[in-house]
């Protein structure tokens, strides 16, 4: 029986800095093949190491479950640079058009998604009241 392992995105956030977390994602997501053959449980008896013989893949749970977590901690620090990034393109002279041919999304969409990431930070407290209204008066008005 496999013993509860508690690997947590917010364990890896304190551990990893986006790039590193990022280059473990991709050395973990390499050694699986994702074969359909894979799609089951192992059931072989834990002390015969001639079943990693026929496996296409090396990891273990507490890998595997890494993998999990980084993948949530790579798209957390990556949603929480979007609005570095929305602030950078607004000071720059950036349209809403322009933004939103950057995420594939309508600009009223976009305009949307930066309100929501404001008042994410005001709400996790990373923006102060005074950040966030300045922010908010940087977007202008909403695109149609």
């Amino acid at each position: 029986m496999v013993e509860a392992m508690h690997i947590t995105p917010e364990e890896l956030e304190r551990e990893f800095s986006l790039t590193t977390a990022a280059t473990r994602l991709d050395f973990l997501s390499r050694r699986d093949s994702g074969a359909t053959t894979l799609n089951t449980v192992a059931s072989d008896d834990p002390d015969d190491w001639s079943s990693f013989r026929d496996a296409e893949t090396t990891l273990d749970v507490p890998e595997s479950l890494e993998l999990l977590a980084l993948g949530e901690v790579i798209a957390r620090k990556a949603h929480d640079s979007q609005l570095v990034g929305f602030r950078a393109a607004l000071r720059g002279g950036a349209t809403w058009e322009q933004i939103a041919a950057a995420l594939d999304v309508p600009p009223a969409e976009a305009w949307a998604a930066y309100h929501g990431l404001i008042e994410r930070q005001e709400r996790s407290r990373t923006l102060d009241p005074a950040a966030a209204a300045s922010a908010r008066d940087l977007a202008g008005s909403r695109p149609n």
